[in-house]
């Protein structure tokens, strides 16, 4: 067995089971909860989970649809599914039911493979759809009436059915919280998610090498690119990959000293858990190499701690959904305990990647002047289902995507992000827009209008706060705001906190002054995104 990687032969996501089976056939692929998968078991489960959903009637471009924690039984299907050419599009499982049948809907999924937590909500995401699809239980344990996955799966042939994939099919579809109030389904084909990793090996950099002997911790939910992506990338590699159902601080510990972590991807707000936890000095950490993390800055406080803590490199990643998970990063050896100006930086260009800062018109600005962040590179999205004009807002016809923050290079080429031109808020690493909040909000019978914005919060970057203009004559109670919100969207999306002031501020043509909300609480940051 070699520890050469043949990233060539892997183009779509179904050769890569296929690829490590004949590699690597006896070596784990996935850990879950006591249950081990080797590569030979892998590429026969996947194959089963192909020829199931072909026999279902489905064929090239049909979606379905997973909502629920993490699994190494998730990964089966969306490898299974990608031999038979169908689209996974995994839903978060902390999303109220109304949000689940919005995305089952929009992505026209035909079965929904639903997890053992989320199984009791079935009969309420499907009051909200015009069409019941074909539900499959994850697990045995609170099934019902409805078929388990692993018995579906086993019930099909273990014959590799190969069925002729494009490297520019769609491979998954996930979903990014809407500008509009509703969650847009970006597209990523095979070569979005294979590319980059060859990219990577023409290209190496220490940080980003793997060999077989790797073991990865999948902590992050699949639901999002840091959790399948990371799930994918240390799978490609040949490295064993440690699935955690969900991320639990005594767990990750648990896993690092029983698994012998050697990478893991987290947000720092999960970090900064883990390193306050009594038990994080006692554990050894001497199989760890790296840790990466995104979705925000890492405070040069916490990663002092988590440097002398856990005493291995770290790695910062920016990227979003559409650019298929990380485009930029800030080496190591940038990250410095005693604080220095690229440790404010999003960090450099991945192998393969282009940026450039633009203006509202698209022109390309000069070092040190801030515009928004465009991003080219094959990673790049298919762009959104069924959104041809949101997409051709984001996408140009030569390539560039738009990414809605605003930032500058410098003279080096690192990346600095200084605010969003999108009104995205950050909080614990999940992306939440104020639109669909203030949808949530604005049915409460006391809220004349409403404006969120993001705020600051030191342990999750960034917090929801809904500022109400109450309707005359009332007296707005701010709890009974967020829960009713709470009933309507998941309860990360609903406002930490409300205040109340007579009227929003808003420029002649109408429009809210969301910065000038936002002013008072980012005074005195350098930065007024966390």
């Amino acid at each position: 067995m070699s520890d050469a990687i043949d990233f060539d032969r892997m183009n779509t996501l179904g050769d890569v089971p296929r690829y490590h089976a004949e590699a690597r056939p006896d070596a784990v692929a996935f850990s879950f909860e006591g249950r081990e998968t080797t590569f030979a078991q892998l590429d026969r489960h996947t194959n089963q989970v192909a020829n199931a959903l072909l026999a279902a009637g489905l064929s090239t471009g049909d979606r379905i649809a997973y909502v629920g924690k993490n699994s190494d039984h998730y990964f089966e299907l969306l490898l299974g599914a990608a031999k038979a050419g169908v689209v996974t599009t995994p839903i978060g499982w902390r999303l109220a039911a109304p949000e689940i049948a919005y995305i089952v809907g929009d992505s026209e999924a035909k079965l929904v493979f639903v997890g053992r937590e989320l199984i009791g909500h079935v009969d309420a995401v499907a009051a909200e759809l015009t069409h019941r699809p074909v539900v499959i239980a994850m697990e045995a344990e609170g099934a019902g009436d409805y078929p388990t996955f692993e018995g579906w799966r086993d019930a099909a042939s273990d014959v590799d059915p190969r069925k002729p994939i494009q490297i520019s099919d769609i491979a998954i579809q996930l979903y990014t919280s809407g500008t509009t109030g509703r969650p847009k389904g970006a597209m990523l084909t095979h070569h979005n998610l294979l590319g980059m990793r060859r990219e990577a090996a023409k290209n190496p950099l220490e940080w980003n090498q793997w060999s077989p002997s790797d073991v990865s911790l999948v902590a992050m939910p699949v639901a999002h690119i840091g959790g399948t992506g990371w799930g994918l990338v240390g799978l490609i590699n040949g490295a064993k990959g440690v699935v955690a159902r969900e991320f639990d601080p005594t767990k990750v510990l648990d896993f690092i000293e029983k698994d012998r972590i050697s990478k893991m991807f987290m947000v720092p707000a999960a970090l900064q858990i883990v390193v306050r936890l009594p038990r994080a000095r006692e554990v050894d950490y001497s199989r760890m190499t790296h840790i990466l993390y995104g979705a925000a800055p890492i405070p040069l406080d916490l990663l002092r701690e988590c440097m002398e803590v856990f005493g291995c490199g770290f790695v910062q990643q920016y990227g979003m959904t559409e650019t298929t998970g990380t485009v930029v990063y800030l080496p190591p050896e940038d990250h410095d305990p005693a604080g220095n100006k690229r440790m404010r930086a999003a960090g450099l260009p991945m192998p393969g990647v282009e940026l450039k800062i633009i203006d509202e018109a698209g022109k390309s600005l000069p070092p040190n002047t801030v515009g928004e962040v465009a991003v080219r590179s094959s990673a790049n999205m298919a762009g959104y289902w069924k959104l041809h004009e949101a997409t051709a807002k984001t996408m140009d016809a030569d390539g560039w995507l738009r990414t809605g923050d605003a930032g500058y290079l410098d003279e080096d080429g690192y990346l600095f992000i200084h605010d969003r031109v999108k009104d995205m808020i950050i909080s614990g690493g999940e992306n939440i827009y104020p639109a669909e909040v203030e949808s949530a909000v604005y049915g409460h019978p006391h809220v004349a209008e409403v404006a969120v914005i993001g705020v600051p919060d030191d342990k999750w970057g960034e917090a929801v706060k809904a500022v109400v203009a109450p309707k005359p004559g009332v007296t707005p109670d701010a709890d009974d705001i967020i829960a009713f919100a709470r009933t309507r969207i998941a309860h990360f999306k609903a406002p930490k906190s409300v205040d109340f002031i007579p009227a929003l501020p808003r420029n002649a043509s109408g429009k809210i002054l969301r910065r000038e909300l936002r002013a008072p609480y980012w005074e005195g940051r350098e930065r007024q995104v966390n």
